[in-house]
């Protein structure tokens, strides 16, 4: 079951998202060692939304006001960061007490659970991979379990490759490079969370 898990985690991962790439610009930047504390926050979040979604709470996602509420916050903290991150290559800081790559840390790891957290609506979709594995396959709960620990470890596996990648490649790449991969990181964020916007727009 965990191998199962596993393998659609991974299915998963090869849509990569601004996450995935904020984790090898992060390693990059600063090093091994931020990529994998910006992927142990993005582990956690996932974790946090599966066993969510577990529990119901997908069934008060699901309900009109509250999804308006939440796509709105994912949205503001998405553009938020991102427009910060791109400033930050210029030696400016829209939130000054934000600051992705100046250490590894407590403030790194924040920062990846919010942006990770900034879209909960992600519990709907685990709430309907659970009841597609317990339709066709019958899956009871201790077997969900196992699958939902493959998942999260697919995150895990994948992203610290991606942060072993950045960092390889970060000590190849000069100060410019790191820039210009900054804010167009930064760019993809502010495009998500601008995405995310004008789909509450549509519902």
């Amino acid at each position: 079951m965990i191998f199962k898990g596993f393998k659609f985690g991974m299915l998963l991962q090869l849509a990569v998202g601004p996450m995935c790439l904020l984790v090898f610009n992060t390693a990059a930047d600063g090093g091994l060692a931020g990529g994998l504390t910006l992927m142990s926050a993005i582990a956690l979040v996932d974790l946090t939304f599966i066993v969510l979604a577990g529990l119901g709470v997908g069934a008060l996602l699901e309900r009109n006001n509250v999804r308006k509420a939440v796509k709105l916050f994912g949205s503001l903290v998405l553009v938020l960061f991102g427009a910060n991150m791109a400033a930050e290559a210029f030696g400016i800081g829209l939130l000054p007490n934000v600051r992705l790559f100046s250490a590894v840390g407590g403030g790194l790891f924040v920062t990846g659970l919010l942006l990770t957290a900034s879209n909960p609506l992600t519990i709907i979709f685990w709430s309907g991979v659970f009841a597609a594995q317990i339709a066709e396959n019958g899956y009871d709960r201790s077997q969900l379990c196992l699958f939902s620990l493959g998942c999260v470890l697919s995150t895990v596996a994948f992203l610290s490759l991606v942060a072993v990648l950045g960092t390889t490649v970060g000590r190849f790449l000069p100060d410019s490079v790191i820039k210009i991969l900054n804010i167009c990181v930064g760019c993809l964020i502010v495009y998500f969370g601008v995405r995310l916007f004008l789909r509450r727009e549509t519902e």
